[in-house]
């Protein structure tokens, strides 16, 4: 099977290790990965900032390089949100664009989604001696709906002990530009979060999103550099039969 893979703006700058693991978890399952290097940003931060101009022009860039691929897969529901659901929103007003849209965004898939929903795959022979936590993304949870097939994933890994994080499904604190608009309700709420994942004396938090592993990484790195949040196609990549390369 072939899957297109979309790379958000995140990680290609800031968390090459996240697209490079998610080669390599795709890849170690028997799929073909194909990378289409013309591609650029979603348009997430133009819509969220109220340039639908730009937006518009980034969607329609992004569904001209993207509509031929039969599955696209990326490790950020936060960007699969986006095409999914925001752009048919700002291209309401072209219908032959909002209907490639419309297309498109069906084929789209956040990375667990696929796995579970689709390929069916639960279990990708990982196994990890420890404690993990799970946070739940508030794109992948609440725009996506998307929250037993991380879980399911996790759950599957050999020797792992899964414990409640407390407020799981509360916001990181990170919500894009929020984080830079209010950074101390922002960090108010990120401290709240770490402070629930000490309680659960897991060795490592396990989230489903650039953004929100960003934020919680560098609040941890600031305040308690022994511990660690990871995405989850990291901690399947790393802890599978062979681990990454």
């Amino acid at each position: 099977m072939k899957i297109s893979l979309f790379i958000p703006c995140a990680v290609d700058a800031l968390l090459g290790d996240v697209g490079m693991d998610t080669v390599y978890l795709l890849s170690s399952l028997g799929f073909e990965v194909v990378y289409h290097e013309q591609q650029t940003c979603c348009g997430q931060p133009a819509i969220s900032a109220g340039y639908l101009d730009l937006a518009r022009d980034i969607a329609k860039r992004f569904i001209e390089i993207f509509e031929n691929d039969e599955v696209i897969v990326s490790p950020s529901g936060s960007c699969v949100n986006t095409i999914k659901n925001d752009y048919a929103k700002i291209l309401q007003d072209e219908p032959d664009w909002q209907q490639r849209a419309l297309t498109l965004g069906e084929r789209v898939f956040e990375v667990s989604q696929y796995l579970v929903d689709q390929a069916g795959i639960e279990d990708v022979n990982a196994s990890f001696g420890g404690r993990i936590a799970y946070h739940k993304s508030c794109h992948l949870l609440r725009a996506l709906g998307i929250d037993e097939q991380p879980q399911k994933l996790l759950a599957k890994v050999k020797g792992a002990e899964v414990v409640a994080l407390n407020g799981a499904e509360q916001c990181c604190g990170f919500g894009g530009q929020f984080a830079i608009k209010y950074p101390l309700i922002s960090e108010a709420m990120v401290r709240q979060k770490t402070g629930n994942f000490l309680q659960t004396g897991a060795q490592r938090l396990i989230v489903s999103d650039p953004g929100c592993l960003l934020n919680i990484s560098g609040y941890l790195h600031r305040h308690h550099p022994q511990l660690k949040a990871q995405h989850i196609v990291s901690f399947l990549a790393e802890n599978m039969n062979g681990g990454v390369s």
